[in-house]
């Protein structure tokens, strides 16, 4: 057999090869699995859409929804397409202030995931931290832990957030420290669960013997193993404190005036609901309902490919 012909069988072995080398990679295979799904795909290009929208809101919206001086009350209640006073023409029309609902909805957004994000953040950081040391530690620990989590999780979380900002008084970071006062319990539970599964593994076993650190262990051996299933709770508490934000803003005593997000837009749209005015509340209604849609059917997608026994 001459080297050209040798060459020629190496080749498609060294691609084979290559080949198994990437689909190994835990990411390439959960992008590819991601990716497999028209649902999921198409939910997170919607998404990705309307954080671009909320990023770049200042320079794509006509109208600063913030600045009160802006607003002009003669404009108030224009239906679609209608030209204001100034010469703006307000293609989603205007709500009763002269607030121009597409500049609202995309100023709404920026404060909508801004307090979902960092709700998420804050809360998982805080809940997770808790659960694994519970997790860790055990006995007494474990038990003053998770009984604290079982009582927060007893009351409805709305009731509670209520209660909180009505103490504390309408403001976003308010509205953020009420939220993950109602949700690290959730992060919690998970990593505990979790945790409680890997520690029984051998590596713990290992790296204890080796008389590494608690800490050590705790944050660079267990953590990165329980990551999974606190990646799938984070993009779903997300969109749960999207709505209870909305919720709470829809009730008065969220999220200032001056600072709208799209539970207040649709608050303000509520009274004409049946007054002919649909556009006030249809159009916010409409951008909550896409933007929590995307984020739930992202969040099941990942639950679905870090489920250990496979994607359904």
């Amino acid at each position: 057999m001459n080297a050209g012909a040798v060459q020629d069988t190496a080749s498609p072995m060294r691609n084979e090869e290559a080949q198994i080398t990437d689909d190994s990679r835990p990411l390439v295979l959960a992008a590819r699995v991601f990716v497999g799904s028209k649902v999921a795909m198409g939910a997170l290009v919607l998404l990705l859409l309307l954080v671009f929208a909320a990023l770049c809101a200042p320079w794509i919206t006509p109208q600063d929804s913030y600045d009160l001086g802006q607003l002009d009350i003669m404009d108030g209640r224009l239906p679609p397409s209608s030209v204001g006073m100034s010469g703006l023409t307000y293609w989603l029309g205007t709500d009763d202030q002269g607030r121009d609902i597409f500049s609202g909805i995309l100023h709404g957004l920026r404060i909508s995931l801004g307090v979902g994000v960092g709700t998420a953040l804050i809360a998982a950081i805080i809940g997770a931290t808790l659960g694994l040391v519970a997790a860790f530690l055990g006995r007494r620990t474990d038990t003053v832990i998770m009984r604290v989590v079982d009582l927060q999780l007893s009351f409805p979380s709305v009731l509670v957030a209520l209660m909180i900002l009505a103490f504390l008084g309408k403001s976003v970071w308010n509205v953020v420290l009420a939220l993950v006062i109602v949700e690290w319990a959730y992060y919690a539970r998970t990593a505990r669960g979790a945790a409680v599964a890997e520690r029984r593994k051998e590596y713990i076993e290992a790296a204890s013997c080796l008389a590494i650190p608690g800490w050590r262990i705790l944050f660079f051996h267990l953590l990165p193993n329980c990551l999974p299933p606190l990646m799938v709770i984070t993009t779903i508490q997300v969109a749960r404190a999207i709505s209870l934000e909305a919720t709470l803003s829809f009730l008065g005593v969220g999220v200032p005036v001056t600072e709208p997000s799209l539970g207040l837009l649709i608050a303000n749209g509520y009274q004409y609901m049946f007054s002919g005015q649909y556009w006030i509340i249809f159009f916010p209604g409409v951008a909550l309902l896409l933007l929590i849609v995307s984020i739930n059917l992202v969040g099941d997608r990942l639950r679905d490919i870090l489920n250990p026994k496979g994607v359904s």
